[in-house]
């Protein structure tokens, strides 16, 4: 087996470099990854024969708020929070999806009792930008609550 040690390499015309077999790196350390024939698009395999859109196939938001004190356990892709009363928030994106039918998921913890129920409000649409949500506890007679823990995330495209 034949061995070359670089520190770099240069095309000799134009930017791409082509291998003659398959590439096999164990391990690469680089910034950006950019499709080659689309740079927003990159396919990769999945299990089996099945393939994937890297950019369709990862959460493009999601955030986790303490309702009790309005601050941001965690988040991605989050801007701010606005609280708009008992069990009731707005959620802004740092960048915005494409459209507003976005898929989204939401889950609420409330540690005194069972019974949470956590949802979108239809009262206030959503935008590419924000959506609100809301927090009851059907333990306690339906009332609007604020959970400890209150998660949602977002998938989708991004404008």
């Amino acid at each position: 087996m034949s061995r070359v040690v670089v520190n770099e390499i240069e095309a000799k015309v134009g930017n791409d470099i082509t291998f003659n077999d398959t590439v096999k790196i164990s391990t690469a350390q680089i910034d950006i990854v950019r499709g080659k024939t689309t740079a927003g698009s990159i396919t990769i395999q999945g299990e089996g024969s099945a393939t994937t859109n890297l950019q369709q196939g990862i959460n493009k938001h999601w955030m986790s708020v303490n309702m009790s004190t309005a601050a941001v356990n965690d988040s991605f892709n989050a801007g701010s929070i606005t609280d708009n009363g008992v069990g009731d928030f707005t959620q802004t994106l740092t960048n915005p999806m494409a459209n507003a039918h976005y898929a989204n998921t939401i889950g609420s913890l409330y540690a005194a009792a069972w019974g949470q129920i956590a949802f979108f409000r239809t009262n206030t649409a959503r935008t590419t930008a924000l959506y609100r949500t809301g927090s009851v506890n059907y333990h306690n007679n339906g009332n609007a609550t604020d959970s400890p823990q209150f998660d949602t995330s977002i998938d989708g495209d991004f404008a």
